[in-house]
């Protein structure tokens, strides 16, 4: 698990748009595409960080944004729509996307990069 924040973690509430993802045979372009998602999300007003967790195939993917109108600005920013049009014609075999408020986030202890 990887856990990125932009800034000091978040003080609820905010959001989270979690990512649940199957990829297919075909990902032709992806590792590109993918590079420039998260570049462009981590420039967007209201995005505040993210958590991944996966294997080469299969993983999830958290964005977390401040609010709901952060989220629907990155929804219709033109590069992630076409990714996601990628996504359903042939990247992924299988997706769920949820979007949940965040009502309370307790973080313990500091967390160490690389452990599994």
């Amino acid at each position: 698990m990887i856990t990125h924040w932009k800034g000091d973690p978040p003080v609820a509430p905010y959001y989270a748009v979690i990512f649940i993802s199957q990829k297919s045979e075909q990902l032709d372009g992806y590792a590109e595409a993918d590079a420039e998602m998260m570049s462009e999300a981590q420039k967007q007003e209201g995005y505040l960080g993210y958590s991944s967790s996966g294997e080469p195939k299969q993983g999830i993917f958290i964005s977390y944004w401040q609010d709901q109108e952060s989220i629907q600005k990155w929804r219709a920013h033109s590069g992630h729509i076409q990714a996601k049009q990628n996504g359903k014609q042939s990247w992924y075999n299988y997706y769920h996307s949820i979007i949940a408020k965040v009502e309370r986030s307790v973080i313990h202890g500091e967390w160490l990069e690389g452990i599994q």
